[in-house]
């Protein structure tokens, strides 16, 4: 008896060492401001009605959940165990992208969400992510999308007008803190893109 009771002990003594080792996951996020030296000066507050940024802005669901997605050979995807986005990429993508735009084309020029009664919008912008993946090299991030703006009158534009683009952002390494970064940059090339079309 004495001696199975020493076991138990040892045994728990062993599970506790070991669940004191484990180490906890780091949080990443898709930081507000812009990459490093390439915010542009504030620009002053348009008087042209704002384009309306709609809900959602779509990402590819298997990209949608916590762990981050590494490479894995040419094809395959690795949930990381210990790299983890503090939030959903269906909700930080939105949130990043209003901001930039709002960056590249001026304050009031971008909307998100309804619109209040008596606002006069100049169109509405869809955004759909199609890709936005980690290369099997780990040296850059690949992001595929395509968004639509669809103006209320057509009378000098045609009424919906589609555009598409395929950015690569370079990483600075393989480790996570850098693909982030790349995460980030694509984002902002992506907000540069669809900005050229917000006319």
């Amino acid at each position: 008896m004495k001696f199975l009771s020493a076991l138990s002990l040892l045994v728990l003594a062993l599970l506790g060492g070991c669940a004191s080792t484990v180490t906890p996951p780091v949080l990443y996020v898709l930081r507000a401001e812009p990459p490093a030296g390439l915010a542009p000066p504030p620009l002053a507050r348009s008087a042209a009605p704002p384009w309306q940024l709609m809900s959602p802005v779509r990402v590819p669901d298997y990209l949608d959940r916590e762990a981050m997605l590494l490479p894995k050979g040419q094809n395959g995807l690795q949930p990381s165990t210990q790299q983890r986005w503090a939030e959903l990429l269906s909700s930080s993508v939105p949130r990043v992208l209003a901001q930039d735009l709002t960056a590249l084309t001026g304050e009031g020029r971008v909307w998100t969400g309804p619109a209040p009664r008596g606002l006069v919008v100049r169109g509405q912008l869809r955004v759909e992510l199609l890709a936005f993946d980690v290369n099997a090299a780990a040296s850059a991030v690949t992001l595929k999308a395509r968004w639509t703006t669809t103006r209320p009158d057509g009378a000098t534009q045609p009424l919906a007008q589609a555009h598409s683009a395929t950015l690569s952002a370079p990483s600075l390494g393989p480790d996570a803190d850098h693909l982030v970064s790349a995460h980030r940059l694509a984002l902002w090339q992506l907000a540069q893109a669809i900005a050229t079309t917000l006319d």
